[in-house]
């Protein structure tokens, strides 16, 4: 069952709390403050298995995790306003919550039940029934550890072949140790891509991916290589292709979705379809390093690497969408199905992780706005910016150990 903390309660609304409680829903007067306006709502639901925290909102927030450690989270939610602190027992993976007023917005604290971890963090726009925004909260149980480290799906994600070390025709011998990523400006030149208002896509795409580009070379860690630096179309073969002869080790598509629906906003992430896996052999050559390694041995050897390659760049590519959306998520509403897969042409590369980003509706008034704003857009760049960072950095610890 949810837990639901109601507010501006009318004698009718008195009446439905009383319903409420006599159909097993927990409820307290004491942890029901009068809010203000803004935070309307905290419920819970799901089991030990899954466990999810809502905070309905009658206007947009934003979360930041401020810390996870020794079984507590805290999230600030900037925007996010309430007269009065409130609290509530505990579901499933959930001990107990609370919500405590702050400058500027409000403070989260989950207290988590042992072995449990925030998995992801976002926020939904109106809609599938709701008037307004959500902040969701999901929790799972941790990774079982071995005596490596966190064992389960990330490491698995990111454990590399042992073969994978093996360079393309033309790759360097890597003496530069920065890691190269490429960033795609969705459409271009002739393509303006899709249009809202007096906003095109190309555009949009671009100045975002300039950014991105400026934010990552100042750390130092990284080469950039962008497939467009201006207003030029660039076929979408010839995108993949200047992934794979640069032997990036992270390949990030940005766009601006469309929709007939204006109401529709958020962001979501697409990575390469389990059907559409058969496309990438179209882009190998006789000088990949799966390839040579056949000839060398057995031709059936060949299409085993290759299946091993392409696999192992899948789930490292499911690994980026998932920490790409946790951070973006925290500026930028989400889709409720933020991670999709397609057979997109920018994805088919086998051989290195790839995404493609849609960063909001173009045709969406609010979305349009935020990706238009430099401020904004800088503060999702940033939020992409930091996925890259902790998915090399998740990466590097796994090949440490």
């Amino acid at each position: 069952m949810d837990e639901v903390f109601v507010v501006r309660m009318s004698p009718g609304r008195w009446v439905g709390l009383m319903l409420l409680a006599a159909a097993g829903w927990l409820l307290s007067l004491a942890s029901s403050p009068v809010l203000a306006g803004d935070l309307n709502a905290v419920r819970l639901g799901g089991d030990r298995n899954a466990t999810r925290l809502v905070i309905d909102l009658s206007d947009e927030a934003s979360g930041r995790l401020v810390s996870e450690s020794g079984g507590k989270v805290i999230v600030a939610l900037s925007g996010a306003e309430l007269a009065a602190p409130m609290r509530g027992k505990g579901q499933g993976l959930v001990r107990s919550w609370s919500v405590s007023p702050q400058a500027g917005g409000a403070r989260l604290t989950i207290e988590m039940a042992e072995g449990a971890q925030v998995r992801r963090r976002f926020l939904l726009p109106p809609g599938d029934g709701a008037p307004g925004y959500r902040y969701v909260v999901d929790l799972a149980p941790a990774a079982p550890r071995t005596a490596n480290g966190p064992a389960g799906a990330q490491l698995t994600s990111l454990k590399a072949l042992p073969t994978a070390a093996a360079p393309r025709k033309g790759a360097r011998s890597r003496p530069d140790p920065r890691r190269i990523v490429v960033i795609d400006a969705g459409h271009g030149g002739k393509d303006p891509g899709a249009i809202g208002g007096e906003r095109q896509e190309k555009d949009l795409t671009l100045a975002a991916a300039l950014g991105l580009r400026d934010r990552l070379e100042k750390t130092g860690r990284y080469r950039v290589v962008l497939t467009r630096d201006r207003d030029v179309y660039v076929p979408l073969d010839a995108r993949v292709q200047i992934a794979r002869k640069a032997n990036a080790d992270l390949f990030i598509s940005l766009h601006a979705d469309s929709g007939p629906d204006e109401s529709v906003r958020g962001a979501s992430v697409y990575t390469l379809a389990d059907r559409a896996v058969g496309r990438s052999a179209r882009l190998v050559t006789r000088d990949d390093w799966f390839m040579t390694a056949g000839y060398h041995s057995d031709q059936s050897v060949s299409g085993i690497l290759f299946d091993l390659t392409q696999r192992a760049t899948k789930n490292r590519s499911a690994t980026f969408a998932q920490l790409l959306l946790d951070e973006v998520g925290d500026e930028q509403a989400l889709l409720r199905r933020s991670h999709r897969e397609a057979g997109l042409a920018v994805l088919l590369a086998p051989d290195v992780p790839a995404v493609l980003l849609e960063m909001g509706f173009i045709t969406n008034p609010d979305d349009q706005a935020f990706l238009a704003d430099p401020a904004s857009r800088g503060r999702l760049v940033a939020a992409v910016a930091t996925a890259i960072e902790t998915y090399f950095r998740n990466d590097l610890r796994v090949a440490t150990r």
